[in-house]
């Protein structure tokens, strides 16, 4: 469909959605659609961690990780696989990938990072979580089963941050947090697939059928589950 006028002329919307993708899931894939859908993006970067700072290792090498992410995007519009944090020596920091993204996009961009709850509540101990903001958004993907009170030290990295609608968020390149519900709420979990895959159990309808096909005809997790990783 052709923008139109208005839309050619604004900044380019761009979010980062990061993650061990260890496998990609419809969870995922899901949110990362309906992200775009609800901030009215032009792209969201899917980016798997090479080496996440506060995650264990995961379960099979980055060439595996990013073959199934690929598959699992397809031709969806506005998704992309990027690959550029495997491409980095030692732990893959989200405020190094976001100073890749404001500069291929420009100091305009309305660039934003999305993380879950879980990760949010752990702000603080990412490197440099200050820098982050003077890059980009955050949009927080809230759980509704999750209302624990912020930290102190959470508090006051977010004060005067916070906005209540994507229009507030999009009215600045960066600085903003938005707290955002997702419509589908799909709570696939990466840990609970490889569970399965290790026990032979059904991964039916929480993969994309291209990625269980793959990791099915790879044995991919299999091993891995046996020896307790």
């Amino acid at each position: 469909m052709a923008r139109s006028v208005a839309e050619a002329r604004r900044p380019p919307r761009i979010a980062m959605l990061g993650g061990t993708f260890d496998p990609v899931h419809l969870g995922h894939l899901r949110c990362a659609v309906e992200l775009r859908e609800m901030l009215a993006l032009d792209r969201v970067h899917m980016v798997p961690a090479a080496r996440s700072p506060l995650r264990d290792a995961p379960q099979v090498a980055p060439e595996d990780r990013l073959a199934l992410l690929r598959l699992g995007i397809g031709d969806t519009p506005g998704l992309l696989a990027d690959a550029r944090e495997f491409s980095r020596h030692g732990p893959s920091y989200s405020a190094d990938t976001l100073a890749e993204l404001r500069e291929a996009y420009g100091p305009e961009a309305r660039l934003v990072m999305a993380l879950g709850h879980d990760a949010f509540m752990r702000l603080p101990e990412w490197r440099q979580p200050h820098r982050l903001f003077e890059l980009a958004h955050l949009v927080v993907v809230d759980r509704p089963d999750h209302d624990a009170p912020l930290g102190e030290a959470l508090e006051e990295l977010v004060v005067g941050r916070e906005v209540d609608r994507v229009a507030g968020l999009m009215a600045e390149p960066h600085g903003r947090l938005l707290r955002l519900t997702l419509p589908s709420r799909m709570a696939i979990s990466a840990t609970e697939v490889r569970r399965r895959l290790a026990c032979g159990e059904s991964v039916r309808y929480l993969l994309p059928e291209a990625v269980e096909s793959h990791v099915l005809a790879h044995g991919l997790y299999r091993e891995a589950g046996r020896e307790g990783g």
